[in-house]
């Protein structure tokens, strides 16, 4: 099986119930962190990591996210014609000229693993990532070509991880398994949003995952898990025995933009290294403090 990551698939037909107004007519994933939205970043990310077909599994009120990505002839014209060439030039790099989009639709929202299993279709027998764009994720490499070096590295799928309070497990897909080096961890379990005295450690899985195609399979064998859903973890712990799995400790920040905090968190930073308004926004931060 070849060890080169070509797709991403991008879950984006949640509801966003967490940022309710805002969400009533426009996708969480569309939400603005400074001037990019949150499927942007991920988007980049996927792209800066070599992968170049972006597989977006939408929902019925999911269109802006189709149209961003889009050709935006009368808004393009109206800019070159007015010589604006650095604005013209930010809307080009939205969606690269070697970039393709592709959209299928989630008809019934029946979680994360069936969500990726939208999927199976267009990916076809190749590896492949998942970004959950409620995560921003920021490093350098990106943390998704981190992990697409691991699994060039290693031939196995590649979750990414941090570690979290044993208060937040609940929270999150949780691991446990065996060290190999610093970074890597041989997961032998895992398990999804577990009590507090049932967590096998505090190894949470964060947004991102670099995925075998068997794990279509897997998924397809799963019954309803927590939240009487379809669960991407009940997948990968089938996966699990039939084929390694690694669990990566990523070089970089998490922001949960799906929070009000994490994401007021990410915009605060974000626009404090933002090359046009990081002097000003940081010269009025210290001047409210």
């Amino acid at each position: 099986m070849t060890r080169s990551v070509s797709k991403a698939v991008f879950p984006v037909a949640g509801l966003g119930t967490r940022f309710l107004p805002a969400t009533k007519a426009m996708p969480k994933e569309m939400l603005p962190v400074v001037d990019k939205p949150l499927i942007q970043y991920a988007v980049e990310e996927a792209y800066e990591a070599g992968i170049r077909q972006m597989i977006f599994v939408t929902g019925r009120t999911k269109r802006s996210i189709e149209d961003h990505f889009d050709l935006a002839y009368e808004l393009e014209s109206e800019l070159e014609a007015n010589n604006k060439q650095a604005l013209l030039d930010v809307v080009h790099r939205v969606k690269p000229d070697d970039m393709e989009c592709v959209y299928v639709r989630q008809a019934r929202a029946l979680g994360l693993g069936h969500a990726v299993l939208c999927a199976k279709h267009l990916v076809g027998n190749e590896p492949f990532a998942v970004l959950l764009a409620d995560d921003l994720m920021v490093g350098a490499p990106s943390i998704l070509a981190q992990m697409v070096a691991q699994y060039r590295e290693h031939g196995a799928s590649v979750l990414a991880v941090q570690d979290v309070p044993k208060s937040e497990v609940h929270r999150y897909g949780i691991v446990s398994g065996t060290a190999n080096g610093d970074r890597i961890v041989e997961i032998d379990a895992i398990v999804e949003k577990p009590p507090i005295n049932e967590a096998p450690s505090t190894l949470a899985v964060a947004g991102r995952y670099v995925l075998s195609p068997r794990i279509f399979a897997e998924i397809e064998r799963q019954a309803r898990g927590t939240g009487g859903e379809i669960q991407l973890t009940d997948g990968i712990a089938s996966l699990l025995q039939k084929e390694r799995v690694l669990a990566y400790r990523y070089e970089g920040k998490r922001y949960d933009c799906g929070s009000k905090l994490g994401f007021l968190q990410a915009t605060i930073d974000l626009a404090c290294v933002h090359p046009e308004v990081a002097e000003e926004f940081r010269t009025w931060l210290r001047a409210r403090s």
